[in-house]
């Protein structure tokens, strides 16, 4: 299984490339804001500024987060209970003010399973997680699920339609213990009742939606069941355009981890795919997808192994992270644009409020303003200040 659970799949690839130099004077530079002190992440952050993630509490719980005009805002949970915890996980990528995660409820799993959730939300007594979105006016209300126990919900777009992924009362022969009820790729609303699954390809029996944008493109993964974080439930990446799929092939033909993270509005996708025989995932690399020019794998920093692209803004800048072949690995975040790829830590300017380098990169709006955290778990805001782009 993989060596890091800070994202929903293994993050891996097999080739180490070679990255580019540091900074040249003409980049742009970062000034760093620390959004919450200790026990934090930053994972999205929208158009307007507005920054969501998790905290944790002095129980050690963890709860979903708005940071906004310079406050923190707890989201709370979808539960009653002290100990529950809840989480903003994928990038949101909406104007409206609407924040989507997951949250554990009181109630308990029959199954035991752990779901999805469990890598990401501390679960020790086996309680029901679902997906969520927030609002302003009515706080944070549940979503349905496909008539089964669990469900995940990732990005909710300025339409008010969310993506994820819910399980069904099926009984999936693919599943790997614990888990055992078939899931499927959803779309939430727009209405507050409606939910829909997404079609799968081929003979696949479960699936996942991570991300969406307002033009009816949707992406995300379909395959087997297997444990509910990728893996074999990676057969396909997919992009589904007004609801019909299309398959987003892997070069090298591996049939495992083929999982895209995030669509932005020109369609362009990115996320990271499988490599022959690396059926645990620990070899995986990350990717950029046109519609015009297919897929290009995007090169990692010098002396890395593995790299995940987790988020793409509409001037096709990428963010994401790469770590070395230590046990634990040490992790890098990056960013690359016009064909450079440069370790972010090395373009921002010296801040005393740091207590550890920038560690990951989850989100990129289009203001150039980047979310993720340090190694020493402080949630962070990267705002552009300078140099050509921006």
């Amino acid at each position: 299984m993989r060596r890091s659970l800070y994202v929903i799949l293994s993050v891996t690839c097999l080739v180490a490339a070679q990255g580019a130099p540091a900074g040249s004077a003409d980049q742009t530079r970062y000034r760093v804001t620390v959004l919450n002190d200790s026990g934090a992440q930053a994972n999205s952050v929208d158009d307007l500024g507005l920054v969501s993630g998790a905290y944790t509490l002095p129980s050690g719980a963890l709860h979903a987060s708005l940071w906004a005009f310079g406050h923190q805002l707890d989201l709370g949970t979808l539960g009653k209970g002290a100990g529950l915890s809840s989480r903003v996980q994928w990038p949101v990528k909406n104007v409206i003010g609407l924040v989507s995660g997951i949250s554990l409820t009181d109630a308990v799993d029959p199954n035991k399973e752990g779901w999805s959730c469990a890598f990401f939300l501390p679960n020790p007594n086996f309680n029901v997680c679902l997906g969520f979105v927030w609002d302003p006016l009515t706080g944070m209300r549940k979503l349905a699920t496909l008539g089964g126990t669990n469900g995940f919900a990732t990005g909710t777009n300025d339409l008010g339609q969310t993506v994820g992924w819910a399980e069904t009362p099926v009984r999936d022969a693919s599943c790997v213990p614990p888990q055992v009820l078939q899931f499927l790729p959803v779309v939430w609303g727009p209405g507050r009742e409606q939910v829909r699954p997404l079609p799968l390809v081929g003979t696949d029996t479960s699936g996942a939606a991570t991300a969406l944008n307002d033009r009816g493109q949707i992406v995300g993964i379909s395959g087997a069941c297997g444990f509910a974080v990728g893996g074999p439930t990676g057969l396909h990446a997919l992009i589904w355009d007004n609801g019909v799929p299309t398959v987003i092939v892997n070069p090298n033909g591996a049939p495992y981890w083929n999982t895209p993270m995030m669509i932005n509005e020109r369609g362009d996708v990115v996320g990271f795919m499988g490599y022959p025989g690396d059926v645990a995932g620990n070899f995986t690399p990350p990717f950029m997808w046109t519609r015009n020019g297919g897929v290009t794998f995007i090169p990692l920093l010098s002396g890395d192994i593995a790299g995940a692209a987790t988020s793409i803004n509409e001037q096709r800048r990428v963010v994401g992270y790469s770590n070395d072949a230590s046990n634990p690995p040490n992790f890098h975040p990056w960013i690359w644009q016009n064909g450079q790829l440069t370790n972010l830590n090395d373009l921002i300017e010296p801040n005393p409020a740091l207590t550890g380098p920038i560690q990951l990169l989850f989100d990129i709006n289009d203001r150039g303003e980047i979310a993720g955290t340090t190694t020493t778990g402080q949630a962070i805001i990267a705002t552009p200040i300078g140099g050509s782009g921006y």
